[in-house]
């Protein structure tokens, strides 16, 4: 008598019942035989291994169970300010933007997480604690590093030069699979630029007023080098922390840089009194040029006058020369002897000498000096 624990009677008195036949499904039809005699040889290799039908559901249930604990390892979150790179087989295959995501679980998809937002920094020319730059960064919290910071300057000078370069991730498969070491890449291109655009600039543009051209020019040398790289790097800002002279020559330097500020006050002063002379030098050249000018309008009009009025009396004389030559006498002499002293002489008197006075000068003048 089969028990229910073995329903085919195996390993009893050797007698094998066969299986029950399923029962028909309502809507007819059944499993092919084959699969049928398939299903029923994997029963018995089970029960013949795992003693029965209840060890076979548990193996059942246990590998689905890993099998959906594997499938479960497929999500996977991106952060706010990261981006997702799904490799297959370790090929790159896309880009999953930031949330709650899921790949093919491992061994055949792996995600690799960049933060593209974030802002990097290397340094050229020192090392402090903040530098993200790795692989170089110095142990101590900061110091020069003169191999890297002294450059030569167009006018064969020497200049100490600490600067920042700040990048990011613009491309994250190009960042992660075109460049071995990115960060080093940015050091590296960025340096050589600087040392290109330092090596045709003056010193005396470098130290003052040529800073802000130096780091636009680094900024975009660099971007191009990279570019062409195809590294995914964006060069977001170039900041030139120093440039001064070496240390050994710096105070010989400050004392030309006084003498410099010396000599520019000075210029400007001289620049200012002559702009204070100058003008007034023309404006009085201007006003003796009117005067004189209007002396001489004056002297021509009173000259003009005169002639006409010698014109007008000759053309009178021509017309009646007794008339005029009587008249001219007389205003001559009324002329001369209206402002001359009068003085009484007895008729008795004898030996006076009759003078006419003609030092004094007529009109109002006369009565002045009286």
């Amino acid at each position: 008598m089969p028990s229910d624990q073995n329903p085919w009677n195996i390993g009893g008195n050797g007698a094998r019942r066969p299986p029950p036949t399923p029962p028909t499904p309502p809507w007819g039809g059944g499993l092919p035989p084959e699969f049928d005699r398939f299903l029923d040889q994997l029963r018995i290799l089970f029960a013949r291994f795992f003693g029965g039908g209840s060890a076979f559901r548990g193996i059942i249930l246990g590998a689905i169970a890993v099998a959906a604990i594997w499938l479960a390892t497929g999500f996977y979150r991106v952060e706010p300010d990261e981006q997702g790179l799904v490799l297959r087989f370790g090929a790159y295959d896309r880009n999953t933007p930031p949330g709650l995501n899921y790949h093919i679980p491992w061994p055949v998809e792996s995600v690799l997480l960049l933060p593209v937002t974030r802002i990097n920094r290397v340094e050229i020319g020192f090392r402090s604690s903040a530098s993200d730059d790795q692989d170089t960064a110095a142990a101590s919290p900061a110091r020069d590093l003169a191999a890297e910071s002294l450059m030569l300057t167009g006018d064969e000078n020497i200049v100490d030069i600490n600067a920042s370069v700040f990048w990011r991730i613009s491309d994250a498969a190009a960042y992660a699979f075109k460049t071995r070491n990115p960060g080093n890449t940015v050091k590296s291109a960025a340096e050589s630029v600087l040392r290109q655009v330092i090596g045709r600039t003056n010193i005396q543009s470098a130290l003052t007023g040529g800073r802000a051209a130096i780091e636009q020019a680094v900024t975009t040398g660099t971007q191009a080098i990279l570019d062409q790289y195809q590294s995914g790097v964006e060069i977001t800002q170039v900041q030139l922390q120093k440039v001064d002279p070496p240390a050994d020559v710096i105070e010989s330097f400050r004392d030309v840089q006084r003498a410099n500020t010396d000599a520019d006050t000075a210029r400007n002063e001289a620049q200012s009194y002559e702009n204070d002379i100058v003008p007034r030098a023309r404006g009085d050249a201007a006003a003796i040029l009117a005067q004189a000018a209007g002396a001489r309008q004056a002297a021509i009009s009173a000259a003009t006058g005169e002639a006409q009025r010698f014109l007008s009396v000759y053309a009178a004389y021509t017309q009646a020369k007794d008339v005029t030559l009587k008249r001219l006498y007389i205003e001559t002499m009324q002329d001369v002897l209206k402002n001359a002293p009068a003085i009484v002489v007895d008729d008795k008197l004898r030996g006076i000498l009759p003078m006419l006075n003609l030092s004094q000068p007529s009109g109002p003048a006369a009565g002045d000096q009286k």
